[in-house]
């Protein structure tokens, strides 16, 4: 269809209004957010408002770069996940670890990344950017991790959504005996039964823990195909039963595949009829000509079948912080939206794998895929 001159020039005209001292988030959004990647985060806000947060949209979470260090998640994961706005998440473990520091009582501090790193080293300093805290923080919480891990549920296989959900159990209850009101993401979940995966769960000081424990006799395993047949089931089951499937992505790497994948995973490799996910939306600091995948657009993912052709419109890339974004979207959505009621997806996982295998048996019976 040709555009024409009506078509082009019909947005909002540039407003040039001072702005208000004491502005609210979603009006400072809408009418001043207006061009470039602020334009971008508004379009993100109000995609995510109006159109991810459906009640029949089922919401999937990524969360790379050192997120929780900055407080991201008591701040603003936890707030999204309590509202019924994110229903399953899939996060570098570094991000979990991280985040345990807070729910066993010990701090980080605003630093800067102006200093002699040989300094720090000297005096048991650990550094993230500008974030500076006590290396003792990390020596108590993998001794924290590790009693944990020593309770007779852990020594079995197990996929990451079942192993975060024990761990986030005793998270849960250190955060009530030190009387710590601000929740992690861990403990969050495991309260209202969303499902939080790893896609590298080797990769992050949880790993190295469990590694540990393992060659100290301790039987914890994780089962890797599970957690790709649990998140290809709850896409599946978020558009078999009539709803539609949304991604949030922080960032980009192993999380945003593995959030990404389940798409294919159905089509290409189960041979079910699907189509790919219905709403993207991205925050990265990535370059696309690059060829990486946290960089890569959603017009490219169509090409893969992680999403829907005819929904591409609906789709985000904002190039910005996530540390930025990620406050001004969950402030706006928070401000905006009633919370949601929530899934519960964690309780339902073995029920919609069994609904994937079925549908994937009967692709099979079909030609549709050979085994």
């Amino acid at each position: 269809m040709r555009l024409r001159k009506k078509n082009l020039l019909s947005g909002k005209p540039i407003n040039r209004k001072p702005i208000d001292p004491d502005i609210r988030i979603t009006k400072l959004v809408d009418e001043y957010f207006q061009a470039y990647n602020a334009g971008r985060l508004r379009e993100a806000c109000q995609l995510f408002v109006e159109k991810m947060l459906q009640d029949d949209v089922t919401v999937g979470m990524s969360l790379t770069g050192a997120l929780t260090p900055a407080g991201l998640g008591g701040s603003c994961v936890v707030p999204l996940i309590k509202a019924g706005f994110v229903d399953w998440i899939v996060s570098t473990g570094a991000n979990l670890y991280h985040d345990i520091h807070f729910s066993i009582g010990h701090k980080l501090h605003r630093g800067t990344p102006f200093v002699d790193d040989r300094i720090l080293r000297k005096e048991g300093v650990i550094r993230i950017y500008d974030i500076l805290f006590d290396y003792e923080v990390l020596l108590s919480t993998d001794k924290f991790i590790r009693e944990v891990l020593k309770q007779p549920e852990f020594q079995k296989e197990m996929g990451t959504a079942e192993f975060h959900y024990l761990l986030g159990k005793y998270v849960y209850e250190r955060e009530k005996r030190l009387g710590i009101k601000d929740m992690s993401i861990l403990s969050a979940a495991y309260k209202y039964g969303v499902p939080v995966y790893v896609s590298s769960p080797g990769d992050s000081s949880i790993g190295m823990n469990i590694s540990a424990m393992v060659l100290n006799g301790y039987q914890i395993k994780i089962d890797i195909a599970r957690d790709v047949n649990e998140t290809a089931g709850i896409v599946y089951w978020a558009k078999s039963n009539g709803g539609k499937s949304a991604v949030l992505i922080f960032g980009g790497g192993s999380p945003k595949n593995f959030l990404l994948q389940t798409e294919p995973q159905i089509q290409e490799v189960l041979g079910i009829d699907e189509k790919g996910h219905d709403y993207f939306l991205q925050i990265t600091d990535a370059r696309p000509d690059t060829g990486g995948l946290s960089g890569a657009t959603p017009s490219e993912a169509v090409s893969w079948g992680k999403v829907d052709p005819d929904k591409l419109p609906d789709a985000v890339v904002c190039y910005i912080d996530s540390t930025v974004a990620m406050p001004i979207l969950t402030s706006y959505a928070l401000a905006k939206r009633k919370p949601r009621k929530h899934k519960g997806l964690y309780y339902r996982l073995d029920e919609l794998v069994e609904n994937l295998k079925n549908a994937h048996l009967k692709a099979v019976s079909k030609g549709k895929v050979k085994i």
